[in-house]
């Protein structure tokens, strides 16, 4: 897709979070849910309230949760708009951003995704993560072509 142009012929996507972390992901919520089963016999034991019990439930589904939207979620960049799927899915069009900043840590992309802070002209602030910089690079490269003032064509009888 060529970002000069301006078609949106087909949408940049990534995964929002490098391999290794969606990874271990995983393995973090296999680990605490075998403890959990390894512990039943000392948690049967104890008296357990219903707040208790609510709680633990909510807390279990809260990781699951969290665990799958870190291996699912996904980063797009449609046209002049950029969305992520998420616990709620993210939005925001290049004409409604004030200010960008990518932070990017080359080093440690393996684990951390780069991202993208993202400031809207009626306030509020944004973070999108991308495990492909590309999107989030052609995104604000979009976002400075709506800022760029565009050039004026030379007068035909100017010399």
């Amino acid at each position: 897709m060529s970002i000069g142009d301006g078609s949106s012929s087909a949408p940049l996507e990534s995964p929002a979070f490098p391999p290794l972390l969606r990874t271990l992901a995983v393995v973090l919520v296999v680990d605490l849910f075998a403890f959990a089963i390894w512990s039943l016999p000392s948690l049967r034991a104890a008296e357990w309230t219903t707040g208790a019990l609510v709680v633990m439930g909510i807390a279990a589904l809260c990781v699951v949760w969290v665990g799958y939207w870190i291996v699912y979620s996904r980063t797009r960049l449609e046209g002049d708009v950029l969305v992520q799927t998420w616990l709620w899915d993210k939005r925001v069009s290049a004409q409604d951003v004030a200010q960008l900043k990518l932070v990017h840590i080359r080093m440690l992309e393996r684990v951390i995704a780069p991202r993208l802070l993202v400031r809207r002209r009626m306030g509020g602030i944004t973070w999108f993560h991308a495990s492909d910089p590309a999107v989030l690079i052609a995104f604000g490269e979009r976002v400075a072509q709506r800022t760029m003032p565009s050039p004026t064509a030379p007068e035909a009888g100017a010399r």
